[in-house]
C-alpha cells in the first residue's frame, strides 16, 4: 500500500489579487518519469465537491433520515425537485472542510419521527466516514451532525393537494 501525501491546490502559497479558489486537493502519489510504476505516475485531484456528494449519498442511505438541510434549503429543493429537467441536490445539508490529508464534514439532518436519533446518528457517522475514507482515501477526523426536524406522519397527508368545495 502506497501512502498518500495531500496538496491543497486551492490555497496557494502566494495567492494573486483576484484569484479564485478551485476547491480541490491535490493528490500525490508518486513522481513523473518512464521509469516509475505506472500507477505511481502523475496526480490525482479530488474536488471538495466529491467529498460533498460522497457523504451526502452515504448520509442519505441510512434508514430515518429524512431529508437534509436546513429549512429553507429544504424549501427551495423541494422547488427544485418539481421543475422537470432538475436533478436532485445530494449535497444539500453537507459542508466539508478539507486538509492535506484529512477532512471534516457537517451534516443537518431531518429524521423520521419514532426512530432513535442517537443510533439515527451513530449510523450515519459511521456510513459517512467508510464511504468518504474508501472512495477518497482522505481520513474524516469528524461528522458533526445537527438534528434539524423530526418529520411526522401527518407531514406527508399536509402535502397532498386539498380536495376542492365547489363541483
Amino acid at each position: 500500500m502506497t501512502t498518500q501525501q495531500l496538496i491543497p491546490s486551492s490555497k496557494p502559497s502566494s495567492p494573486k489579487p483576484g484569484a479564485v479558489s478551485t476547491g480541490t486537493t491535490d493528490v500525490s502519489v508518486g513522481k513523473s518519469g518512464a521509469d516509475e510504476p505506472a500507477a505511481t505516475r502523475g496526480r490525482t485531484s479530488i474536488a471538495d465537491v466529491v467529498v460533498v456528494k460522497v457523504a451526502g449519498i452515504a448520509a442519505r442511505e441510512i434508514p430515518g433520515v429524512h431529508d437534509m438541510g436546513g429549512g429553507l434549503s429544504r424549501t427551495i429543493g423541494a422547488v427544485r425537485d418539481r421543475v422537470p429537467g432538475g436533478r436532485p441536490n445530494v449535497g444539500r445539508g453537507v459542508k466539508v472542510e478539507v486538509g492535506e490529508r484529512q477532512t471534516a464534514i457537517d451534516l443537518d439532518l431531518v429524521v423520521e419521527y419514532g426512530v432513535s436519533i442517537t443510533d439515527v446518528a451513530a449510523d450515519v457517522r459511521e456510513n459517512v466516514v467508510a464511504a468518504v475514507e474508501r472512495i477518497t482515501g482522505l481520513e474524516v477526523v469528524e461528522v458533526n451532525i445537527a438534528i434539524n426536524d423530526v418529520h411526522l406522519p401527518e407531514d406527508d397527508s399536509q402535502d397532498a393537494s386539498p380536495e376542492s368545495r365547489v363541483e
